[in-house]
């Protein structure tokens, strides 16, 4: 058998290079470690808490994109019911100056119709008037003629006023 001395000179083992070598890999992994392993992890833990605060973020912003569709909603809504408002406002204001004009225009129809019909009855009284002066006139004349004679004063008075009244009655 064979011992453990005889099997490492069989494959050329020497204790202090051994040593020395795991000295040497020892200090390169310390040297590694303190300068790329470490950064390594601390970037890889920025990138890690990045991107936490990123989807933290994008969550936040999804909520806070939620909260302003619903408000603009709410505020579409209320614009839409205003101007609802408004319109029929508008509507009524109209209809109630379309009526105000109407009555206007009735009360112009009636005042015009009145004054058509006080001028036609001052044309009536006018052309009563020279009606009856007119027949005074030829009642006089036909009196003179018919007795043959000049009437006085008197006499055209008192014919004139006997022939307005039997055209007033």
């Amino acid at each position: 058998m064979q011992t453990a001395q005889d099997v490492g000179r069989q494959f050329g083992f020497n204790g202090w290079l051994f040593i020395s070598q795991a000295f040497a890999f020892g200090i390169v992994c310390l040297v590694l470690k303190k300068f790329a392993y470490d950064p390594i992890l601390i970037v890889l833990e920025e990138r890690r808490n990045k991107i936490e605060q990123g989807l933290t973020d994008a969550a936040r912003i999804k909520e806070e994109l939620a909260a302003t569709e619903k408000r603009q909603n709410e505020i579409l809504a209320k614009a839409s019911a205003e101007s609802q408002r408004l319109i029929e406002e508008a509507r009524a204001a109209a209809k109630t100056f379309q009526e105000k004009q109407s009555q206007l225009a009735v009360a112009e129809a009636e005042r015009i119709i009145a004054q058509a019909r006080e001028a036609g009855q001052l044309d009536r009284d006018r052309m009563m008037v020279e009606l009856k002066r007119e027949v005074a006139r030829l009642v006089i004349d036909t009196t003179a003629k018919v007795a043959g004679k000049v009437l006085t004063a008197d006499d055209q008075r008192r014919l004139s006023e006997e022939a307005s009244r039997e055209i007033a009655a």
